[in-house]
């Protein structure tokens, strides 16, 4: 799918300002659409919106198809007569530039609990019951693993009772009973944060912007996913991995990354037709304009672990399942509007399947310049069908970037920088808008930046270090950066990269 010339910035909900001590699908987030529009911007990038589990990270979900609870507004649950303006009062926290996830969950839990009484006694709506029966494919099962892991108190659903870990039938009807109310709880604010969620789409859409999303590859093996569908991954008969997802020695990690998740059984999938992945795609697209596949090249092969290895390093290929996922869901749903992350270690064959399905790729700035001989990532290579960003959630920011690569030559005694002078002067000012000029005038189709990067933040802004498992995904933008001054920057940018669109439809 090809899509218009344009641009946006990458943010996480999280990093919003606002909210009550952490950014969320209140007012601010109406106000962030605002600054897209009025800074020519017809995409807004988001990490995933799963609820979180490891490390709080986004990529680290319990869930492929729940939303985090910690993004509901609680201002629109005191509107709706849920909670008081004594109840938002009562919420203390430091203003920061960084999350204090810990606080922010015991605090939000106690209000959310609050507005559920609420609900129960006087709002259950014909509009909640629609939900979960439209839902009730996926909502029941994790209604029912989040009550489940309260319950036996952690969620290593192996180590549950027997015949709750086997999914006896009989079993779950009993517990269906016992944990009524949890599930009922856990299905209350999945019901409020769709109804959020697409208010503040449709707000979005309304004013030219996209949301794309971002749907890791893997799920979670604390997760209802795997709980519900033990048969599509690579378990033992106690319901324990047998191998993990990982990735080889790649441009973070010189021993890899053993990231743990399952691995899917694929032939047990494709005797399926898919069906799983099909309605995680249609999913997704009931509630995002375009989405980023994580690791796309795990399609093509994916990296095996054993589980009880420590690291990645010694982990081996294995053939993935190919574009057979994606075709079996664009039979139902017809186009997929997806760009593929094919950045690591990649090959002929990625690059292939990513052709074949006529999927544009990702190109990023700041792995364009350890070497004059390879330019795949430098904006004069960009092909027209690929999205170009300064960096990625991942990277450094890029005054960080660009601080550190100058630093590291000075101390090599090279005071000149060949490949990046051209886009970035020695004399400049303002490195981080001319880098993020460089990015938005090549031919790539769509141009992202992230927060940071358009903010010229160095790395103690930084969202997430790989392979670091603690301090990350907290970072917060300030409310006076979404001011006017920053607004003309970007807007002069993106009007000189003809980039400046009304929408970022597929064309």
């Amino acid at each position: 799918m090809r899509f218009s010339r344009s641009s946006g910035i990458l943010l996480h909900l999280t990093s919003l300002p606002g909210g009550h001590g952490i950014g969320d699908m209140g007012e601010v987030a109406y106000r962030f659409v605002d600054f897209l529009q009025r800074s020519g911007q017809s995409i807004w990038q988001v990490l995933p919106l799963g609820p979180t589990a490891f490390g709080d990270s986004p990529y680290s979900s319990y869930s492929a198809f729940a939303g985090n609870p910690l993004l509901i507004g609680l201002t629109a649950l005191a509107e709706e007569g849920l909670l008081s303006q004594d109840d938002l009062g009562a919420i203390h926290y430091e203003v920061s530039d960084k999350v204090d996830f810990e606080t922010v969950k015991k605090q939000k839990s106690e209000l959310l609990k609050k507005a559920f009484a609420g609900f129960q006694t006087h709002s259950r709506s014909a509009a909640y019951d629609e939900f979960c029966q439209q839902n009730e494919w996926w909502l029941t099962d994790f209604a029912r693993f989040t009550a489940f892991a309260k319950h036996f108190g952690h969620s290593d659903w192996s180590q549950w009772e027997e015949q709750v870990s086997r999914r006896d039938e009989a079993a779950l009807q009993t517990w269906d009973a016992t944990l009524a109310g949890e599930m009922d709880y856990a299905k209350f604010l999945q019901f409020v944060f769709y109804a959020q969620w697409k208010q503040l789409r449709a707000y979005a859409n309304e004013r030219g912007v996209k949301i794309f999303g971002d749907m890791p590859i893997f799920v979670g093996y604390d997760s209802a996913d795997v709980w519900a569908n033990q048969e599509l991954f690579f378990l033992d008969e106690h319901g324990k991995q047998t191998v993990v997802a990982g990735v080889p020695p790649d441009y973070f990690s010189e021993t890899g990354q053993r990231w743990g998740n399952p691995l899917y059984n694929w032939n047990t999938i494709a005797d399926t037709n898919y069906a799983w992945w099909t309605n995680r795609f249609r999913h997704a697209f009931e509630n995002f304009d375009l989405m980023r596949i994580d690791h796309f090249r795990g399609f093509e092969a994916y990296w095996e672990v054993q589980a009880d290895c420590p690291t990645a390093i010694d982990g081996q290929w294995q053939a993935g399942p190919g574009a057979a996922p994606f075709l079996a869901a664009q039979a139902e749903l017809g186009k997929l509007p997806i760009v593929a992350e094919d950045l690591g270690l990649i090959t002929d064959k990625v690059h292939e399947l990513r052709d074949e399905l006529n999927f544009p790729g990702m190109r990023v700035f700041q792995f364009g310049f350890d070497t004059e001989h390879d330019p795949y990532h430098r904006p004069e290579a960009y092909p027209d069908h690929s999205v170009a960003y300064t960096g990625t959630h991942d990277n450094e920011t890029i005054v960080g970037w660009f601080n550190q690569r100058k630093a590291t030559r000075s101390e090599e005694g090279q005071h000149d920088d060949l490949l990046l002078d051209p886009v970035v002067s020695p004399e400049s000012t303002s490195p981080h808008l001319d880098i993020i000029r460089s990015v938005f005038e090549s031919s790539a189709e769509i141009a992202i930046v992230p927060m940071q990067d358009l903010l010229g933040l160095d790395n103690q802004s930084r969202m997430n270090t790989p392979g670091e498992a603690s301090g990350n995904w907290g970072w917060r933008c300030r409310p006076e950066h979404l001011c006017d001054a920053v607004s003309a920057e970007l807007v002069a940018i993106t009007e000189e990269s003809n980039r400046r669109a009304t929408t970022a439809a597929a064309v």
